[in-house]
């Protein structure tokens, strides 16, 4: 099978920006796990400025920084991404077709995540609307992630069937379970639960949710070495989604012998959930290298003597 090269300067400055947006948004994440567990999450009491400033004087302390930051940082992406947009529309000629699109689709949910953002705080903090403010937070880590990895090999194939099977089926049981441990949080349930034992379904979900989403990880880490060939040749990625998890399984064990009273742990938890999403995504979209086709630049010397003669 051929596939069209395309300018591999322009390709590889979209993909670093990508990548870049890769690791704002997983900072938006763990800044706004932060926010919430230092309560802080109606810091800045109106939106989108807080205390009717773009930056809060005298009310500063760290409360307000974390959720005056978290805004920053969604802002700055929301910014990074209309520029991008603005490129791949004005270099659409040089660039693959759904490019322009899918730019397109994120700054839209660029768009629905501000607005959510702006509901938590106009609606104090609603632990629906905070939980789907985490979903499409991920949503964006695993698209940009995949589009990362897309934009640095374009002419990659795809994967063999099982290996898109079992990295689409881990991928979605982590950001699943990603969901789960963010109602747990949003509505305080496993505080309650080991307070009184109120509320403790969301806390019984999200631990024995912990075990099928490890599970489908580990399994596809150990098939794709067991197959080798071409799979073996990503262990550097596998190897990494495997630590992850062991490292997010630790966190998860201390968070709650700790009785989620370490601020640290439970935000480095959210941390390593946001990368094990962004790793899985991007081996999600990985595949062999396809052979290429390159049209000729006539610009080039030798070509215009070889046609010449």
């Amino acid at each position: 099978m051929m596939t069209k090269i395309y300018p591999p300067l322009l390709m590889h400055r979209l993909a670093q920006v990508m990548a870049h947006l890769v690791v704002a948004v997983i900072a938006l994440v763990v800044i706004g796990g932060a926010t919430r567990v230092m309560e802080a999450g109606l810091a800045c009491p109106d939106w989108p400025l807080c205390f009717g400033v773009f930056l809060p004087g005298r009310q500063m302390n760290l409360q307000v920084f974390l959720e005056w930051f978290h805004r920053l940082d969604a802002f700055i992406v929301g910014m990074a991404m209309l520029v991008t947009m603005g490129v791949t529309i004005v270099r659409r000629q040089r660039l693959p077709v759904w490019l322009p699109p899918i730019c397109f689709a994120l700054v839209c949910l660029v768009a629905m995540q501000g607005v959510l953002g702006a509901l938590t705080v106009v609606r104090l903090l609603p632990s629906a609307i905070v939980t789907s403010h985490l979903a499409l937070a991920l949503t964006l880590v695993v698209v940009l992630s995949a589009l990362t990895q897309r934009l640095l090999n374009p002419v990659m194939g795809w994967g063999p069937l099982w290996w898109r099977v079992l990295s689409v089926g881990a991928l979605l049981a982590v950001v699943g379970q990603c969901l789960l441990g963010g109602r747990m949080a949003t509505s305080w349930a496993a505080q309650r639960c080991l307070a009184g034992g109120d509320a403790c379904r969301w806390l019984a979900l999200h631990r024995f949710g912990a075990m099928p989403a490890a599970g489908l990880v580990v399994l596809f880490v150990v098939v794709a070495l067991l197959v080798g060939g071409w799979s073996r040749s990503q262990w550097p990625g596998l190897f990494g989604a495997a630590v992850l998890v062991v490292v997010q399984a630790a966190l998860g064990v201390f968070t709650l012998r700790l009785g989620l009273s370490e601020p640290l742990v439970t935000v480095a938890h959210q941390a390593v959930a946001a990368l094990l999403v962004a790793v899985l995504a991007a081996l999600a979209v990985r595949g062999p290298s396809l052979d290429v086709v390159q049209a000729p630049d006539l610009s080039d010397s030798v070509v215009l003597d070889a046609c010449h003669g």
